[in-house]
């Protein structure tokens, strides 16, 4: 028990490590919100659980209030009780998932992450270091980078402890592939076709296999100069390497190269005339309905005008006829009473 609260978590080396979406969305948002258009680097504690045939799952992490200083690399700050506070809180919502290591956004290993390390192995024997790669530069393949730590005999003979490799991939649940798939609408462009998409990976690919070549080349110079010491597995998996590369001297394997090489680029030019007249049929499509409508709507504000021309004529002629005919009662009502006057003055005079 560490503290009496935590307990350690017993744990040998996972032969591989899957991190789940979810903990890419949280510590990209631990960046955004502590860290973002700065040299800093954010910190947490990743939580998940031991699987079969050494998978070891990460579903979970929390930030941890980290700082350093970046001129002095020995000057660090870890708060490990709000670390514990957090991972208690964390428990009560899922207890199968336990304490399996930490994460930093790098983007590469520093000298004060031997010392974090052991802060977290309070918590748990193994735990594991994942660097998750933020920045634009190394956006080449996976973004993420797993490691454990061993002990190791230096060259004077003094133990100490190194960070080792390992395998680590990207994995989801089936609920965590549907939300990913949600988040890749609002970023995916709907115009690229599928073949667009296959050669666009294939670019991804090279530049994340020259990526790979320039740290060979790295490693491999610095063995030479004597700042790396000499590792056989390493050399062995770069001689495995450049055995299962294909003999370009051959010229069988040069044209096959070649008339493979030009098949796909025939269809890539295909397909970009195709497109290309498709759009130019739909753009001519457009204009042709654009005007269609145009002229319904010309015809349709005729016809509205013609209608209120003929409705202010019958109005019009309406209050011509009631003028006529108030006309012509006003005109016999005089004579009426002109009748009536003659007639009292006749009765008048002969009364006289």
């Amino acid at each position: 028990m560490v503290d009496g609260l935590i307990e350690q978590v017993r744990a040998g080396v996972p032969k591989n490590v899957v991190v789940h979406p979810t903990v890419l969305l949280s510590v990209v948002d631990h960046y955004n919100r502590s860290a973002k258009d700065t040299k800093k680097r954010v910190v947490g504690v990743l939580l998940g659980e031991y699987g079969d045939k050494g998978v070891l799952d990460v579903t979970n992490c929390y930030a941890v209030p980290f700082d350093e200083e970046l001129q002095e690399p020995n000057v660090w700050f870890f708060d490990h009780i709000y670390h514990e506070t957090m991972y208690n809180m964390m428990r009560k919502i899922n207890s199968k998932e336990r304490i399996i290591g930490w994460y930093s956004t790098g983007p590469s290993i520093k000298k004060a992450d031997i010392e974090i390390n052991e802060i977290i192995r309070k918590y748990n024997t193994t735990p594991i270091f994942v660097v998750v790669k933020l920045h634009e530069a190394a956006s080449l393949g996976i973004p993420t980078e797993a490691y454990f730590t061993q002990e190791e005999v230096d060259d004077n003979g003094n133990l100490m402890r190194q960070f080792v490799h390992i395998q680590s991939a990207i994995g989801a649940s089936e609920a965590e592939e549907v939300g990913v798939e949600h988040l890749l609408r609002d970023i995916k462009d709907a115009s690229q076709g599928q073949l667009s998409k296959q050669v666009g990976d294939k670019i991804l690919a090279l530049k994340a296999l020259t990526q790979k070549l320039k740290e060979m080349r790295e490693y491999l110079q610095n063995v030479l100069s004597g700042k790396f010491r000499y590792n056989h597995s390493i050399i062995h998996n770069f001689q495995d390497i450049f055995n299962l590369l294909p003999n370009l001297k051959v010229d069988e394997t040069v044209r096959s190269f070649s008339v493979k090489t030009n098949d796909y680029m025939n269809v890539i030019y295909v397909s970009s005339l195709i497109r290309s007249v498709i759009s130019l049929h739909n753009l001519i499509n457009n204009k042709i309905q654009s005007k269609e409508i145009e002229v319904q709507n010309l015809k349709i504000e005729k016809d509205r005008e013609d209608e209120l021309r003929k409705k202010k004529e019958e109005e019009s002629r309406k209050k011509v006829e009631e003028a006529l005919k108030r006309g012509d009662i006003g005109n016999g009502d005089a004579a009426t009473s002109d009748g009536n006057q003659n007639n009292d003055d006749s009765k008048k005079g002969d009364s006289k």
